[in-house]
C-alpha cells in the first residue's frame, strides 16, 4: 500500500540495506500483539505470500478467503489482504495467547515490520519506522536476519518487480492530464456524458486489470513443491505481454 510522506516524517531518516543492523529486536514480542490489532486493510498479500501460505497450511487460497482473507481495492486494483475479527479487529490466525498461529508461514509485510521500504528509480532501501512499533528499548538486528526469508535478494528482485509492474498498471488508470491546449479546449466543451464515458471506461479497464491479477497471480493455484521464483516469473512474462495490449 503506497504512502505519500516524507521520510523525517515516519522514520528515523536512514536509509539501510539487508545487511545493515537496525533497532528491530523486541524479545521475540512477548505476546503483545499490537501490531496484529487495528491494520485495516494494509496487510497486502502479494503472490509470495500466497504462495507460502498455501504451501505452509496446505489449503487453497478459495479456503483462505473463505475465513482469513479478503478482497479489497488497493490504490486502484483489487489484491487479498488479512482480514481482521472482533471488537479488537486482531488477525484472524492470532491465537489465544496472542501469538501469531502462522508465524513460519507470515505474510512479507509482516516479517517487514517496523520497518517500511522507499522506493527509488532502481530498486528500494529499508526504513525503519518511528512510530509504529510499542517496544522500547529494542536491540539491534541484521535486516537480513529479521526478514527470515531465504535467498534474499532473489526476494528483493521480485518485491521491485512486482511493485514496478502493479506500478505502470496503475498509472493506465489515473485520468490523462497530458492534454495540450486544443486538447484541453475540445474537452472542456464537450458534454458531461463524455466524462462519465471516460470515467465508465476506466472502470471498466479497472475491472479487468483486477481481474487478470487475480486470476494469474493469485487464484491460479502454484505448485508449492517447486521453486516461487520460476513459476512467478512465466506469469509476469505472460502478463507483461497481456498489459502491453491495453
Amino acid at each position: 500500500m503506497l504512502r505519500e510522506v516524507s521520510l523525517e516524517e515516519i522514520s528515523d531518516g536512514r536509509l539501510y540495506t539487508l545487511n545493515d543492523m537496525a533497532k528491530l529486536g523486541c524479545n521475540d514480542c512477548a505476546g503483545c500483539s499490537s501490531c496484529c490489532r487495528g491494520m485495516g486493510n494494509t496487510i497486502v498479500l502479494d503472490p509470495y505470500d500466497v504462495w507460502r501460505l498455501t504451501g505452509g497450511l496446505g489449503v487453497s487460497l478459495q479456503q483462505l478467503l473463505a475465513g482469513h482473507l479478503e478482497l479489497n481495492v488497493v490504490d486502484g486494483i483489487i489484491l487479498p489482504n488479512l482480514k481482521l475479527a472482533g471488537d479488537s479487529e486482531q488477525c484472524t490466525f492470532l491465537n489465544g495467547e496472542g501469538r501469531c498461529s502462522i508465524h513460519p508461514h507470515r505474510p512479507g509485510i509482516c516479517r517487514l515490520f517496523p520497518l517500511g521500504r522507499y522506493y527509488e528509480e532502481d530498486g528500494f532501501h529499508y526504513i525503519l519506522q518511528t512510530h509504529e512499533c510499542e517496544k522500547q528499548n529494542r536491540t539491534k538486528v541484521k535486516i537480513r536476519k529479521w526478514m527470515d526469508t531465504p535467498d534474499m535478494e532473489r526476494y528483493d528482485a521480485f518485491i521491485v518487480d512486482w511493485h514496478a509492474f502493479l506500478k505502470k498498471l496503475r498509472e493506465r488508470l489515473l485520468p490523462d492530464t497530458g492534454a495540450g491546449p486544443k486538447q484541453r479546449e475540445t474537452t472542456e466543451a464537450a458534454p458531461k456524458t463524455s466524462e462519465t464515458a471516460l470515467e465508465t471506461d476506466r472502470e471498466a479497464l479497472a475491472r479487468s486489470i483486477s481481474m487478470y491479477i487475480l486470476q494469474q497471480f493469485y487464484l491460479l493455484p502454484y505448485d508449492t513443491s517447486r521453486d516461487f521464483y520460476r513459476q512467478y516469473e512465466t506469469r509476469m512474462a505472460a502478463a507483461k505481454e497481456w498489459s502491453e495490449k491495453l
